[in-house]
């Protein structure tokens, strides 16, 4: 018999003690770093899993003092009295010492040496050899700790599934269940960011611009480019949050995203975000074929946004600007009719002037707090009275284009009346000029796009944009 307080307390890391996977998370700072790093992971893979999560750490580095902890598994090591406690972990060692120096009591640090993986029946061989069988009390969650469990005197699990409480139970009752936290639905949904896709309601300007949007055919084309765009903007999302963990972790707002806060594993975001992006490009080929490639260069300047692009100042609101005006382009060739190149200038001026208000309200709201830069951006406080000044010259220039598209021969060709258009302007002008003082009070959603379809205001000057096309047709 062990008296409680002589036998040792060993707790998992990956998906115990924290609600990820650093492994994966160091192959996502890898592909940060530099993607054709992952060319050599299939090399470092023939040495053995403990060479590959070896060399993945010596090119990496993850902030252990952003983890999401479970706070419960905190708790139990805090309550552990004068046992001795152990972080026991298949992670490279580098890792492991890390998160037990930054979480602090632990009387000792076990992980892979780049030579032998610290897990399953290799863990639990190391764990008998310096505590004994049945010398140690152990907290795991994967199929990987079975083995451990068998040779351990309590087996204590922590967010394990429903199969793999169901294996353990068939080897042994276990002595305590810290049960997996609910809700993996509710976050799955929420990392889609469903309310993001009315942005894609774009697809249908075109087809109203044309005076198209009551024609079947038209409207169907249409409605299949906004369900691609927004299964292809989803994966987008996935991806773009599965890159950007630390800064994410780093923001006061968005630290509660997903995958930053350990809420979905981080593997099968990256599978969802692949079948998302196949299955907008298998919808797309119903469509014609320029279609696909319009949806096919949204995707690649959304991978570069995510890799590179945006921590590039002024680049990344370009890109955004960009990114708004492709899916006006694509309804267009969706349906298809020609896209104006009036109105394209328009759309370009008037996201760009949205996308500096967003940046404007991120680095406002980072200001605010006492901070000097926006994580995992180029953009520092500094940059604020530039920001403004470009997003006024964008809105100005998008209030004259707009201006010279009314007074031009294609106005006069699609509209009976155009001579009503020439109202868009002051609803327009009157729009962007209390988005922009919003921004400059802190008072700005950080997403324009969002708050227009939220906000009553905006939306009534939404309604007086109808009714003034309306009358010009």
């Amino acid at each position: 018999m062990h008296d409680h307080d002589d036998v040792a307390l060993c707790v998992d890391l990956d998906g115990t003690l924290v609600h990820t996977d650093l492994l994966h998370e160091s192959v996502l700072a890898l592909l940060r770093r530099n993607p054709l790093l992952l060319l050599l992971l299939p090399l470092w893979l023939l040495g053995g899993k403990a060479r590959l999560k070896r060399e993945v750490a010596r090119r990496t580095q993850v902030d252990v003092t952003l983890l999401p902890y479970d706070a419960r598994v905190l708790a139990l090591l805090r309550e552990a009295g004068s046992r001795p406690r152990v972080l026991c972990s298949a992670s490279d060692q580098a890792i492991v010492d890390a998160v037990a120096a930054h979480v602090g009591g632990f009387d000792a640090a076990l992980g892979s040496d780049g030579e032998t993986n610290l897990g399953g029946a290799r863990k639990a061989q190391v764990l008998v050899a310096r505590y004994g069988e049945r010398g140690f009390d152990y907290v795991g969650d994967a199929a990987a700790d079975l083995p451990v469990w068998a040779r351990a005197r309590r087996a204590i699990t922590a967010n394990a599934s429903p199969r793999v409480l169901a294996r353990l139970r068939r080897m042994r009752a276990p002595d305590a269940v810290i049960e997996r936290r609910a809700g993996a639905w509710r976050a799955a949904v929420r990392a889609l960011r469903p309310h993001q896709w009315s942005k894609n309601l774009l697809v249908f300007v075109a087809a109203v611009a044309a005076h198209r949007i009551f024609e079947p055919a038209a409207l169907y084309a249409a409605t299949l480019a906004f369900v691609a765009f927004c299964l292809c903007a989803s994966g987008a999302y996935v991806f773009n949050d599965l890159v950007d963990l630390d800064a994410d972790r780093r923001h006061p707002r968005k630290r509660a995203r997903p995958f930053a806060a350990g809420r979905l594993p981080v593997a099968g975001g990256l599978a969802a975000a692949l079948l998302l992006v196949l299955a907008a490009f298998a919808l797309a080929s119903l469509l014609p074929p320029r279609f696909v490639l319009v949806l096919g260069l949204y995707a690649a300047t959304t991978l570069a946004y995510s890799l590179l692009l945006k921590r590039i100042v002024l680049v990344d609101v370009v890109v955004l600007a960009a990114l708004y005006t492709l899916r006006i382009v694509a309804g267009a060739v969706a349906i298809p009719v020609e896209a104006s190149g009036w109105f394209l200038a328009f759309a370009m001026c008037l996201f760009l002037s949205l996308a500096l208000v967003k940046r404007y309200a991120e680095v406002h709201r980072i200001a605010a707090s006492a901070q000097q830069n926006v994580a995992g951006r180029g953009y520092r406080t500094a940059h604020l009275a530039w920001i403004g000044g470009f997003g006024a010259v964008a809105a100005g220039t998008s209030l004259l284009v707009l201006a010279l598209y009314v007074d031009s021969t294609k106005s006069a060709a699609l509209y009976r009346q155009p001579h009503w258009l020439w109202l868009l302007l002051p609803l327009l002008g009157a729009w962007l000029w209390r988005v922009w003082s919003l921004a400059r009070r802190g008072r700005m959603h950080e997403d324009p796009v969002v708050f227009a379809l939220t906000d009553v205001p905006s939306l009534a000057v939404l309604a007086g944009f109808i009714a003034t096309v309306a009358m010009a047709a």
